[in-house]
């Protein structure tokens, strides 16, 4: 079956190049151009990815991330936030802080979009074939329903979030580089971006919901990047 996209946009132009672009590449595209709709479509047609604009009236592309991140029936859904407004460094990270997958600036090429949800798709493949639950320091990680407890309470991540710690847990011991990071968690071109800034926030945020003594086992090692020890 082909993969279904949810895209939401308020500029119609923008809407439907883009749906006729993908559906040109074989993907089914549900489309709205509001966020509130587009939380009602979620539910109704059950898309693979996605791909919402970040300036809206009313909900707007963080909010409805949030809102999908935080529903468990959505939660597995990877989302990409675009943007043509929302463009500095700490507007990604809010993106990011709300749970998205991927962050996009327009004006953006279609291929250069279709690569980046193609390797978001990719990575989602990647992490839901772990299937073995991880034990450590009394705290369980299960990579099939993507949660994290800590003496048996759940700690709230978001997706990369979760995917940071898992790479850093089943890396354990091993210096692992911003560039790998980035590569690995954000899916990131390293020979086109390499800032430490955007794994910094999330190691940060990730130590405040681990809390002690488990935050202390995330090594930073300065100029170089992160372990799990």
């Amino acid at each position: 079956m082909p993969v279904k996209i949810l895209l939401v946009d308020d500029d119609k132009l923008v809407l439907n190049s883009t749906r006729r672009y993908l559906q040109d590449h074989g993907f089914q595209v549900v489309h709205t151009d509001n966020g509130a709709e587009a939380v009602i479509l979620a539910g109704e047609s059950r898309p693979d990815l996605i791909i919402t604009d970040a300036e809206m009236k009313g909900l707007d592309g963080f909010a409805l991330c949030k809102v999908i991140k935080e529903t468990p029936e959505f939660a597995k859904t990877p989302v990409i936030i675009i943007s043509g407004r929302k463009i500095t460094e700490e507007d990604m990270l809010t993106g990011y802080t709300k749970g998205a997958d991927d962050y996009i600036l327009k004006p953006f090429s279609f291929p250069v979009l279709l690569a980046k949800l193609k390797a978001v798709m990719k990575r989602y493949e990647a992490f839901e074939e772990q299937t073995g639950k991880i034990s450590k320091l009394g705290m369980v990680i299960d990579p099939s329903g993507r949660t994290v407890t800590i003496n048996n309470d759940v700690i709230k991540l978001t997706r990369k979030e979760f995917d940071l710690l898992t790479v850093l847990i089943t890396e354990e011991g091993r210096l692992l580089s911003i560039p790998y990071l980035l590569e690995t968690v954000w899916g990131y071109d390293p020979a086109s971006y390499n800032d430490p800034h955007t794994v910094g926030v999330h190691i940060s945020s990730l130590r405040k919901k681990l809390g002690a003594p488990l935050a202390d086992h995330i090594v930073s090692v300065t100029g170089h990047g992160y372990k799990f020890e």
